[in-house]
């Protein structure tokens, strides 16, 4: 198996900044290439226990405290911040990562949790408007070249003369993650603006037709279809007895049939055997969702299953 493998968490639904630390140590450890968090701000289908904690300034925090393993947000939402300072922001936990950092960036879609802080909530076109021209200002704002200046002139996030810093650590700015389902914005923006596209919660059949829709426009535009990863996010529950797995879906509320059906879930050999459907399909990269993160056995688990 050859597909790059990434834990992902969901830490509004009530973690603390410790738990997140102690997923992130523990993937690293078992050799998972990274660790990657939402960006929400409410709870879905529950309190949230503790409640949200911010995804930049946890993830300068695990910066700080791993070494190696790449860290990153399946997706910021672009409704949350303003382009320039969150070019900063992720700039700066580059550099405090050594250069271990990308931005998952979208365009945001759960309503209640904008309300519920006061954020702002656009109708769909004008939210993926506001996407387009962040990406714009965020890649054009890294690409300057020191001593120069960025200018955009842009509808919703106009630019003037900007010193265009912090830079990142890494050469040509920080990887970007484009997702989603979409058949036309969605795709362009990746091609464009990408390092990554990724196929959220989805058959592998589906992955697939979107990998080839996604890799078409790209070629459309110029752009070697080569040079865009592919990647897909499920969920995953893995048990090395029956009574285990369904312990562990029961944890997070899930039916163990609909899991099967659903998700990567079942023993390790079956969980193995779903992920090579998506290499098959032409995944690159699995964002591996683990909902359970106190859970550390699990991880290990995981591990077993999926890492050679």
């Amino acid at each position: 198996m050859t597909v790059d493998l990434r834990i992902f968490t969901e830490p509004q639904q009530g973690a603390t900044y410790d738990d997140l630390l102690a997923v992130a140590r523990a993937a690293e450890a078992l050799g998972f290439s990274g660790f990657f968090r939402s960006d929400h701000y409410l709870a879905m289908g529950g309190d949230g226990g503790a409640g949200p904690t911010d995804a930049w300034t946890t993830l300068a925090g695990l910066a700080r405290e791993t070494s190696t393993i790449r860290l990153g947000t399946l997706v910021t939402s672009a409704t949350f911040r303003l382009p320039g300072p969150l070019a900063i922001q992720v700039a700066g936990v580059d550099r405090m990562s050594g250069g271990r950092v990308e931005l998952g960036l979208g365009a945001g879609w759960f309503e209640a949790e904008h309300t519920a802080y006061g954020i702002p909530f656009p109708p769909l076109g004008e939210r993926f408007d506001r996407l387009e021209e962040q990406l714009a200002v965020i890649t054009g704002l890294w690409a300057t070249e020191p001593g120069k200046t960025f200018s955009h002139n842009g509808t919703h996030y106009p630019v003037v003369d900007s010193p265009a810093l912090a830079k990142p650590t890494q050469d040509g700015g920080v990887p970007i993650i484009i997702g989603g389902g979409g058949k036309r914005r969605t795709p362009a923006l990746a091609a464009r603006y990408a390092a990554e596209f990724n196929a959220p919660f989805m058959s592998a059949t589906e992955a697939g037709r979107l990998f080839e829709r996604v890799r078409a426009v790209a070629r459309d535009a110029g752009r070697e279809p080569g040079a865009l990863t592919c990647s897909a996010a499920q969920v995953v529950c893995v048990g090395r007895d029956e009574a285990t797995l369904r312990r562990r879906a029961d944890a997070i509320g899930r039916d163990l049939d609909e899991l099967r059906a659903n998700g990567l879930a079942g023993s390790p050999d079956e969980v193995a055997t779903k992920i090579a459907t998506f290499e098959a399909a032409g995944a690159q990269r699995l964002y591996l969702q683990v909902l359970d993160l106190t859970d550390l056995d699990h991880l290990a688990d995981i591990a077993d299953a999926a890492l050679e």
